[in-house]
């Protein structure tokens, strides 16, 4: 009797994920000055993960506190924590929370906050199942946008006008005209700060003037927070873009991510905010996500929630928590300013001021295929295809090479 084929034969291998599998080239490479500028994450001057002293100390009343126990969540989250992530988003003094139309679902990650406020929209939005419901998302974002609400069942996702390549900067008009030109009702997928991967933010009189035009276009603003406090060392100052909008009677969500700025990774903190019309529409709102979360991971799990609760509803542990977000946030300003200095000094062809005007962990360098190719291969510098940077993987003892590096790589590009 043949052997028969495997049920799962026609499979195809996908394509592993860009930035992790820089990250595993990065590791079999044994080049002596090799440097790893892709994966988002913290990187102390030493080039190691950081955990947060606040993390550490937290952790360990956790351990000892004999009243804990591993029973379930509620599938909604750990109250203290999704009230708490939710003051920090909005401010503990937001109107919107006094008149209580305010509430979280904890989640895995911003990732898991983006999918259940994407499966709830598909759901729900605007009173109907419809799928072909535009989504806007930036040009460019990061890549796992559009993947997350095409895994929701949304078929209709579009780009708005973000980054402008020739001023390395905003490109403001752009993005107000797409905002005048899509539908009535259309979903946009807005950064909240450090946009990723550009680095670059619109300031508060350019937010101004998006809230403006989204709230006469009827649009629905859906905000990815990954790095409040984490891109200018301000919990206040990165979340201003949300509040505003929350002062302008917007209904919208926030996505929330604790990865960055607890340093907790693996742990998969995350929080979807809600800012209802009225108390009602939140209840309602909440039951139909908790049917959501119930079919997907049915309940969230405790000791990420507990360490990041517990730390924001201390006032000692919330102040040295803001006090290590501060210590990495200065650490990539610096890195920041120090990579502009080197390059201008080397006297690199084109403007690198963007490299201070951006803010975040990441850098849209502006370097093309050709010049990332070359660093790659001949530099062994391992960064995105589109030239975005990690500024945490930079460090006082590796900060010469790289500059120089792009250097001879834009350079070598011109000679071609």
């Amino acid at each position: 009797m043949a052997c028969a084929s495997s049920l799962f034969a026609a499979v195809p291998l996908a394509s592993p994920v860009a930035v992790f599998k820089l990250t595993a080239d990065f590791r079999e490479d044994t080049h002596p000055k090799k440097v790893n500028l892709g994966v988002g994450a913290y990187r102390t001057n030493e080039s190691q993960p950081w955990v947060l002293p606040v993390v550490k100390k937290v952790e360990q009343q956790i351990a000892s506190n004999d009243s804990l126990n591993h029973e379930y969540m509620p599938i909604l989250g750990l109250p203290e924590f999704t009230k708490s992530a939710c003051e920090i988003a909005l401010g503990k003094d937001n109107p919107a929370i006094a008149d209580n139309r305010v509430g979280g679902v904890q989640c895995l990650g911003g990732t898991g906050a983006l999918r259940i406020g994407a499966d709830f929209l598909h759901l729900w939005y605007n009173g109907t199942n419809n799928p072909s419901t535009p989504i806007y998302v930036s040009a460019p974002t990061w890549e796992n946008h559009n993947g997350v609400f095409g895994a929701a069942g949304f078929t209709n996702l579009r780009n708005y006008r973000y980054w402008d390549p020739a001023k390395r900067g905003l490109d403001l008009q752009g993005f107000l005209e797409d905002l005048e030109k899509a539908p009535e009702f259309s979903i946009f997928v807005l950064h909240a700060c450090a946009h990723n991967p550009t680095g670059t933010d619109p300031r508060p009189e350019e937010w101004q003037k998006i809230a403006e035009v989204m709230k006469r276009r009827s649009l629905f603003p859906f905000f990815d927070s990954a790095y409040q406090g984490f891109a200018s060392g301000d919990l206040d100052k990165d979340a201003w873009a949300v509040r505003y909008f929350v002062s302008q009677g917007f209904e919208l969500f926030c996505a929330q991510s604790f990865s960055k700025n607890f340093g907790l990774y693996n742990e998969r903190v995350g929080n979807l905010c809600i800012v209802a019309k009225d108390n009602d529409n939140l209840t309602r709102i909440r039951s139909q996500m908790e049917k959501v979360a119930r079919t997907i991971w049915s309940n969230p799990p405790a000791q990420g929630a507990r360490i990041v609760a517990t730390t924001l509803n201390n006032p000692q542990l919330f102040a040295e928590w803001k006090d290590n977000v501060k210590t990495m946030a200065d650490r990539v300003l610096l890195m920041r300013a120090q990579l502009k200095e080197k390059l201008q000094k080397l006297g690199v062809p084109g403007t690198w001021d963007h490299i201070t005007q951006q803010i975040g962990m990441f850098s849209f360098t502006g370097l093309n295929p050709t010049q990332v190719d070359f660093m790659i291969k001949k530099k062994h510098i391992y960064l995105l295809a589109n030239g975005r940077i990690n500024m945490c993987g930079l460090t006082t003892s590796n900060l010469d090479y790289v500059a120089e590096s792009i250097h001879e790589a834009v350079t070598s590009s011109q000679c071609q």
